[in-house]
């Protein structure tokens, strides 16, 4: 069963690269294990899966101490600035950095540590009162003022789209978070380019490929035991 979800998976991304002239290699897939338990969490590891995301310490604690480094593991929830401490150092991904605070405390808890913390700067593109994230307008004040932080490096942008439907209805909100990355990188805040855009969830993540997703985050298409 889930070889087959798997194989229908791979099949889905390699056909969405195709129809955008990209390349299957450029997209990681990252499953959401958040729903499953550990041993459910073992079997897409053992599946050849190793990149996991989580959305709660509380609940990934179990998986994480088990698990820990034969994944590679993204923090994909909201996170609460005084919750940053249980975060970095154990997820090496964060995709959910929204606010000065947040992002001074993930830097003075990384140089704590001696590690980097990859983040996403997330951003509600659609708008949804619902959806955390800044609005766009927020995306570069933000960029300029946690450029010189230590312990942060700025891999991509993350948003979420509202559920659709018709999945081709979720094409704005993509298209729009690839053209907030790339005027970021036309203002040459960083030293380096950023490149990663971490969109694209089990209903609509065909669409977030053909706009430019280099990550997306699968949960229920991979775990139909997922809620």
């Amino acid at each position: 069963m889930l070889k087959e979800r798997i194989a229908e998976v791979e099949r889905r991304v390699e056909a969405a690269c195709r129809r955008a002239g990209r390349s299957a290699e450029d997209v990681q897939i990252v499953a959401v294990t958040k729903y499953v338990d550990l041993e459910a969490t073992e079997t897409i590891l053992n599946a050849g899966f190793r990149h996991l995301a989580e959305n709660r310490w509380q609940n990934a604690k179990e998986k994480w101490e088990a698990i820990q480094d034969r994944a590679v593991w993204h923090f994909i929830g909201h996170l609460q600035t005084n919750k940053a401490k249980d975060v970095v150092g154990r997820f090496p991904y964060i995709h959910s950095l929204d606010r000065l605070a947040l992002a001074e405390e993930i830097s003075r808890k990384a140089a704590e540590r001696g590690v980097t913390a990859k983040v996403f700067l997330q951003v509600n593109v659609s708008g949804e009162e619902s959806k955390y994230g800044m609005n766009p307008d927020e995306l570069l004040p933000l960029a300029a003022a946690i450029r010189g932080l230590p312990g942060l490096h700025v891999e991509g942008l993350m948003t979420m789209a509202p559920y659709e439907a018709e999945p081709e209805e979720t094409r704005p909100v993509f298209r729009g978070l690839r053209e907030l990355r790339d005027r970021l990188n036309d203002e040459n805040l960083f030293r380096y380019p950023v490149n990663g855009l971490s969109m694209g969830m089990s209903n609509d993540f065909e669409v977030a490929i053909e706009e430019g997703a280099t990550l997306v985050r699968l949960g229920s298409i991979l775990l139909p035991s997922q809620h």
